[in-house]
C-alpha cells in the first residue's frame, strides 16, 4: 500500500451539460430528461419542460433562440448559459468578475455567469468556485439587509397610521379619509416596490417559466393587497359594498408592507445562517498566510502576494511562519506542525527533500522550499472545494420535497381561489372582505420555503461540522447511505496501524551474507512506495555505510498485493509473501516457516527474500497499531457496527491484531481482487457496507462499497475512489462520520416533518377553517409572520448540528 507524504485531492470530472430549450437552465446531460427532435437531443430541468417542448417543438426553439441572441446582444446583462467545466474562482467579494459561475445550493444542475437567483425555486444562486482569498461578506447578504431595514423604519409608521384605531390611537380623526389613504400609498409603495422588488421578480420569472415556488405565492399576495388598496385610494366609489368594514372601504397597505418585510427578514436570516455555514471553509481559508517570500533568481527576498507565486519558484518560510503553498524543501531542516492536516499534535521532521503543505506551521528552523501547487491546486484548496461541493449536493430524500413542491404551489393557488369563492358564498358581511383576507392569507403562509430549506440547510451545516473534525464528505448522499451502514470493514497497514513499519528482525537463510542480501533487498525496494518497501531501506540505511544509491536495480517490477523484484549486480530477486515464492516455485523450508510464524503471532510481517531462485532471507516488520484505533474500535461497536479487518498479511499476523484490537473478524492474505469481492459478497448478503482504507490495492474495495472511507494520509486514488475522507488518517473519523450522518438525517426528517405538518396545518387554519368555532379569521400579516417563523424554526434546527459531538 502505497502512501504519500501530502496527499491529492483530486476533484470529479465535470459532467456534460447542456440547456434546457424551454426555461434556458443548465442541466446536466447524465440522468436527464430528453427528447428527440429533427434528429437531435435535447434535455429538461423537469417532467413540464419536456411537455411544453414536445407539444411544439418548433417554437420552443425559436423562441430559445430569441433569448440567445438577446443575451448576446447586451453584453452588460447577466448571462445564463452553460458554463460547465469553465473554471472561475468564488466571486463573492469580486462582483465584477465577468468569468464567476453560479449555482444553486437547492438545484445544483442550475449554473449561471454571475450572480442571480434560480428560476426553480427562487433563491440566491451561491459562487460555485471558492477562491482561497475569499474573507469578505456576501454582497446579497449585505443588500437583503439593506432593503429589510428600509422596510422596517417605513412600515412602523404605516402600522401606526393604519393599526392605530385598533390600540386607541386614533390616527384617522387627524387626517381626512383621503389623506388617510394616500399617507399609506407613500408609505407602502417604496416597500412593495423597492424593498420587495428582488421577491416580486422572482415571482415573475416563476409565472415565466411556469416554474412556481414560494415566491410566485409571495408575489400574488403582496400585489393583490397592494392593487386592491390602491384602487380603493383612487376609486372609492367603485368599490362593492360587499367589502365594506364598519362603513368604508378596507385598506392593506399594512399588510402588503409587513409582508414584504417580514419574508426580507426570513431572506436576511437565512443568507446569515449560509455565511455560518461556511465557517468551516472561512476557518481553512484563514491557514493561509497572505504573502510569501520569494528569492529571486539574483538571491535576494521579495515579499508578494500569494497569487503570484507560481510552480517551480523558491520560497523562504521563517520560524513561526505558516507553509504558503505546497512544495518540497529545498534546504534546510525543521518541525513543522501538520495538526490541521493530520490532527496529529507532534510536530513532523522536515529535510531536503520532503514534502510540506500550506497552511502548516513552521515552528523552529528556517526552510527553501520550491513551490509544487499553488492556488486551487494545493491540498488545502482543494479540501475546501470538496467542502463547498457537498454542502450544494442534495440527499436523495430531497427528491420527495422536489415532487411535493411541484404540485404544493397551484395547490396552494386552487386553494386560495376556493376560499375566497367559500367566504364570498358562504361567509359573514362583508363577505368579500372576509374572501379577500382568506385568499391573501392562503397564499401567504403556505410559503414552502421551510419545505424548501429542510434539507439543504442540514446538509450544509452537516457537511461543515463533519470538515472542522476533519470528515471530508464528498456528496449529501454518502450522508444519507452512511447513517444505514451496519458493517464497517478496514485494511490494517495505515488504518489500524501507524502506516510506518519498521524492520524489528533479520535472519539469513542461505548462502548470502545478511548484509549482502539488505543491500541488494533495499536496492529494490527503493523502487516502491509500499509501507514494507519503505521500511526495509530505512533499516538498510540505519545499519549500514554503503549508500542505498550506489546498488541500481534494474527490470524492477511490482506484483500487487504480492511483492516485487527485480534485478541488482547480475542477480534475480524476488521479495514477498512465502506464496510469491511458491508460486516461482522456489521452495520455502518448514525451519523457515515455523520461524515466520514466531514473528507473525507478535504481530509482526514475515517477508521472504529469494535471490536467484532460492531462498535467501527471512524479515519481520512490525508495524505499531495506532494508539487511537482501540477506542475507535470500541466506539464502532458502541453504535452496533460489525467490525472486519482484511489485510494481506499472514493469517498469524492478521490474527494478532484482530486480537489485540476485538475485531468481530478478519481475512488474512488477500488481494485487491479478493478484497474487492469480499465487499460485494458482503453486500449481496444485504450488509451496508463501509470501507474504510488507504492504498491503491484498496481502491477497488473502496468504490465497490456502499461508502468508501479513505485516509487522507493515503493515495489519491484511494481518495477519488472514497465517498469519505479522513483528513488526518485516523479510524476515530469513521466513527465520527456515522454519528454525523445519523444527526444529520435525523435532523432533516425533524425538518421536513415540521415543514409538512407546517403546511398541513396552517392552510386550513387561514382559509378559515377555525372561524366557525372560534371566529378566528387570519390577518395576511400574521400568516406572513407565521410563514417566516417557520422557515427561521427550519434554520434554527439546522444550526444545531453545529455543535453535534463527533467524538
Amino acid at each position: 500500500m502505497a502512501t504519500s507524504e501530502n496527499p491529492s485531492f483530486d476533484l470529479p470530472t465535470a459532467q456534460p451539460k447542456a440547456t434546457d430549450p424551454v426555461c434556458g437552465m443548465t442541466v446536466e446531460v447524465a440522468g436527464s430528461l430528453s427528447s428527440e427532435h429533427e434528429g437531435q437531443s435535447y434535455y429538461f430541468c423537469c417532467a413540464g419542460c419536456q411537455k411544453k417542448f414536445e407539444a411544439d417543438p418548433a417554437g420552443v426553439l425559436a423562441k430559445a433562440a430569441q433569448r440567445e441572441a438577446a443575451k448576446a446582444a447586451d453584453s452588460g446583462a447577466e448571462s445564463g448559459g452553460c458554463c460547465s467545466g469553465h473554471s472561475a474562482s468564488r466571486a463573492g467579494d469580486h462582483p465584477a468578475d465577468p468569468d464567476a459561475i453560479y449555482t444553486c445550493p437547492m438545484h445544483p444542475e442550475i449554473e449561471q455567469v454571475g450572480p442571480g437567483d434560480c428560476p426553480i425555486c427562487g433563491m440566491d444562486l451561491e459562487p460555485k468556485f471558492v477562491d482561497m482569498a475569499d474573507h469578505g461578506d456576501d454582497p446579497q447578504y449585505t443588500d437583503m439587509k439593506r432593503r429589510f431595514w428600509i422596510g422596517a423604519v417605513l412600515s412602523l409608521p404605516l402600522l401606526v397610521v393604519a393599526m392605530g384605531p385598533m390600540i386607541g390611537l386614533s390616527v384617522a380623526d387627524w387626517l381626512s379619509p383621503a389623506a388617510f389613504g394616500w399617507t399609506q400609498l407613500l408609505l407602502a409603495t417604496p416597500v412593495v416596490f423597492y424593498c420587495g422588488l428582488p421577491l416580486l421578480v422572482r415571482g415573475a420569472k416563476s409565472f415565466r417559466s411556469m416554474n412556481l415556488n414560494m415566491f410566485s405565492l409571495i408575489a400574488v399576495g403582496t400585489l393583490a393587497a397592494y392593487a386592491f388598496s390602491v384602487f380603493v385610494v383612487l376609486f372609492p366609489d367603485w368599490i362593492p359594498r360587499a367589502f365594506y368594514e364598519d362603513g368604508v372601504a378596507p385598506l392593506y397597505f399594512e399588510a402588503a408592507a409587513v409582508i414584504v418585510t417580514l419574508v426580507l427578514l426570513g431572506q436576511v436570516l437565512e443568507l446569515r445562517a449560509r455565511q455560518q455555514t461556511g465557517g468551516a471553509i472561512r476557518e481553512l481559508m484563514q491557514l493561509t498566510p497572505d504573502v510569501a517570500h520569494r528569492i529571486e533568481p539574483d538571491g535576494q527576498e521579495q515579499e508578494v502576494a500569494l497569487d503570484a507565486v507560481q510552480v517551480g519558484d523558491s520560497l523562504r518560510v521563517r520560524p513561526g511562519e505558516k507553509v504558503p503553498v505546497d512544495g518540497r524543501v529545498k534546504s534546510g531542516s525543521s518541525s513543522i506542525d501538520e495538526s490541521m492536516l493530520t490532527g496529529e499534535p507532534v510536530p513532523v521532521t522536515k529535510s531536503e527533500g520532503d514534502a510540506v503543505t500550506g497552511g502548516t506551521l513552521n515552528q523552529t528552523g528556517s526552510l527553501v522550499i520550491e513551490a509544487t501547487g499553488v492556488g486551487n491546486e494545493t491540498v488545502l484548496s482543494r479540501i475546501v472545494q470538496m467542502v463547498a461541493d457537498a454542502q450544494r449536493s442534495q440527499a436523495p430524500i430531497q427528491k420527495l420535497v422536489d415532487v411535493v413542491a411541484q404540485y404544493f404551489v397551484p395547490a396552494v393557488i386552487v386553494t386560495a381561489i376556493l376560499a375566497f369563492i367559500g367566504w364570498s358564498l358562504f361567509g359573514p358581511e362583508p363577505r368579500l372582505a372576509h374572501a379577500f383576507v382568506a385568499a391573501v392569507a392562503v397564499l401567504i403562509i403556505a410559503c414552502p420555503c421551510a419545505l424548501g430549506l429542510a434539507t439543504p440547510m442540514s446538509v450544509m451545516v452537516g457537511v461543515g461540522r463533519g470538515a472542522k473534525e476533519g470528515v471530508l464528505i464528498k456528496n449529501a448522499e454518502v450522508l444519507e447511505v452512511m447513517e444505514n451502514v451496519d458493517t464497517v470493514v478496514v485494511d490494517k497497514t495505515g488504518t489500524l496501524t501507524e502506516g510506518r513499519p519498521e524492520v524489528t528482525a533479520v535472519e539469513a537463510l542461505g548462502q548470502h551474507s545478511q548484509a549482502d542480501v539488505m543491500a541488494w533487498a533495499a536496492a529494490v525496494e527503493k523502487h516502491s512506495e509500499h509501507p514494507l518497501a519503505r521500511a526495509v531501506v530505512r533499516y538498510h540505511e540505519s545499519t549500514s555505510t554503503d549508500d542505498v544509491a550506489t546498488f541500481d536495480a534494474e527490470a524492477f517490477d511490482s506484483i500487487t498485493g504480492g511483492g516485487v523484484r527485480g534485478r541488482v549486480q547480475g542477480r534475480e530477486l524476488l521479495i514477498g509473501k512465502a506464496g510469491l515464492l511458491e508460486e516461482h516455485e522456489i521452495p520455502v523450508p518448514g525451519d523457515a516457516t515455523e520461524r515466520a510464524g514466531e514473528h507473525q503471532s507478535d504481530g509482526a510481517t514475515a517477508v521472504f527474500v529469494a535471490v536467484d531462485g532460492k531462498l535467501a532471507a527471512m524479515i519481520a516488520i512490525s508495524d505499531p497499531i495506532k494508539a487511537s484505533t482501540p477506542s475507535a474500535v470500541q466506539t464502532l461497536h458502541g453504535l452496533g457496527l460489525e467490525v472486519v479487518m482484511l489485510t494481506g498479511d499472514a493469517e498469524p499476523t492478521a490474527r494478532a491484531v484482530a486480537r489485540q484490537l476485538n475485531i468481530d473478524r478478519f481475512e488474512a492474505g488477500v488481494t485487491p481482487e479478493q478484497k474487492h469481492q469480499f465487499v460485494r459478497d458482503l453486500k449481496d448478503q444485504g450488509k451496508v457496507v463501509a470501507m474504510a482504507g488507504d492504498g491503491i490495492n484498496d481502491a477497488p474495495a473502496l468504490a465497490e462499497a456502499n461508502v468508501g472511507i479513505a485516509m487522507g494520509t493515503g493515495t489519491g486514488v484511494a481518495m477519488e475512489s472514497a465517498g469519505v475522507t479522513l483528513v488526518g488518517g485516523d479510524l476515530r473519523g469513521v466513527a465520527g462520520s456515522v454519528k454525523l450522518s445519523r444527526k444529520t438525517m435525523r435532523n432533516i426528517r425533524q425538518n421536513l416533518f415540521f415543514a409538512f405538518v407546517y403546511n398541513a396545518l396552517g392552510v386550513p387554519i387561514a382559509a378559515g377553517l377555525l372561524y366557525p368555532v372560534f371566529g378566528w379569521l387570519l390577518s395576511p400579516m400574521l400568516a406572513a409572520a407565521a410563514m417566516s417563523f417557520s422557515s427561521v424554526s427550519v434554520i434554527g434546527n439546522a444550526l444545531r448540528l453545529r455543535g453535534a459531538d463527533l467524538k
